[in-house]
């Protein structure tokens, strides 16, 4: 028999017996310290980790390569890849603009979610399991699938990039659902006879039914798209300028191709942004004459004298010193060898720059 054990059972044994509990009763005595908190294991980097938090867990704790964190968004997603697909491809106009904070960094279309309020970076989560990315890709077999169709009964779940890859349609609008290639919403529309079709935006040749990879007009009917074309379009033009670029149709346009998965960002055109046409408001400060005669440059001008810079009356995107092209000093006009000859202006031209 085990000695510890006999010294349990019999408490009047010789002293030599109650030595190894007695050893253990002076062992627990002492009260042991707290022993401090463990820290948290961090895994790989290529695995990437979720921190848990009170509210859930939030993708904004996804651990991308430290090394990364000082370059610009591109050089992130090319080296670390994207927290949620893994991928290393950067084209906004597939993927969306490049989401970082902190050390994640993320495909803006990878954030589709089948919440009633669109995508955000930093959204809590579910409580994470025993596998942070539990959900398989359909098409590639990978883990990490963040995108499932939205139809009843169908379990599919895949990457973004996979997805769009497969045929499969994600919706930027309302509930911002997601459709496998089985479940995918198709166009049923009667496309006008052609017999070399082409896209309106390209002039390349289409299918001439609709299909995944060519969309319709619903409208004209007439009007045949590459997906990737009008997907460019929608990008550039965005809600308040896209339209069908034959018949003009809006309101009827943009709904079919929202249902069809075309992202058309709420905001101005890329053509109105602010400060687009600065350019336009600079004034002409040059001399284009063929020899200028100022020792300080052609840039410089004066008020009075002969560097005074006169710009031409008809275009005014022309200008001379007065003494480079010979203008008398009462010349208040000027007009270029462009514009002399067409009758646009005074023709008070002394000389040609």
């Amino acid at each position: 028999m085990d000695p510890r054990s006999q010294c349990l059972s019999a408490p009047q044994a010789n002293p030599s017996t109650h030595r190894p509990a007695a050893r253990r009763r002076a062992r627990a005595t002492p009260e042991r310290e707290p022993s401090p908190p463990k820290k948290k294991q961090r895994v790989s980097e290529d695995e990437g980790e979720c921190r848990a938090s009170p509210e859930g867990t939030s993708l904004c704790h996804v651990l991308v390569s430290p090394c990364c964190h000082a370059w610009g968004d591109i050089a992130l997603v090319l080296m670390a890849g994207c927290g949620l697909c893994k991928r290393t491809d950067y084209d906004p106009d597939i993927y969306g603009e490049t989401c970082r904070q902190d050390r994640l960094c993320v495909h803006e279309n990878c954030l589709v979610s089948p919440n009633p309020r669109p995508p955000a970076l930093c959204q809590p989560l579910p409580p994470r399991r025993s596998n942070s990315s539990p959900l398989v890709c359909c098409v590639c077999r990978q883990r990490g699938a963040s995108v499932r169709c939205h139809r009843r009964r169908c379990s599919r779940t895949f990457h973004y990039p996979c997805g769009r890859e497969r045929g499969c349609v994600s919706q930027f609008f309302g509930e911002y659902r997601s459709f496998c290639w089985q479940h995918r919403p198709t166009q049923q529309v009667q496309p006008l006879r052609q017999q070399r079709p082409q896209c309106a935006i390209c002039l390349e040749a289409v299918q001439g039914r609709p299909c995944y990879r060519t969309l319709i007009c619903p409208s004209c009917t007439s009007a045949h798209f590459h997906r990737h074309c009008i997907q460019g379009q929608a990008l550039r033009a965005a809600l308040h300028h896209f339209r069908c670029p034959l018949c003009q149709d809006m309101q009827t346009f943009q709904a079919e191709m929202f249902r069809l998965g075309i992202k058309i960002p709420d905001r101005d055109a890329a053509w109105e942004e602010e400060g687009a046409f600065n350019e336009l408001y600079q004034r002409h400060n040059s001399c284009d004459a063929s020899l200028c005669l100022c020792s300080l440059g052609r840039d410089y001008s004066n008020n009075t004298g002969p560097w005074r810079m006169l710009l031409c009356s008809s275009c005014a995107s022309c200008g001379t010193h007065q003494r480079c092209s010979a203008i008398p000093e009462d010349s208040e006009s000027w007009e270029c060898s462009g514009c002399s000859g067409v009758g646009t202006g005074k023709k008070c031209s002394t000389g040609s720059p």
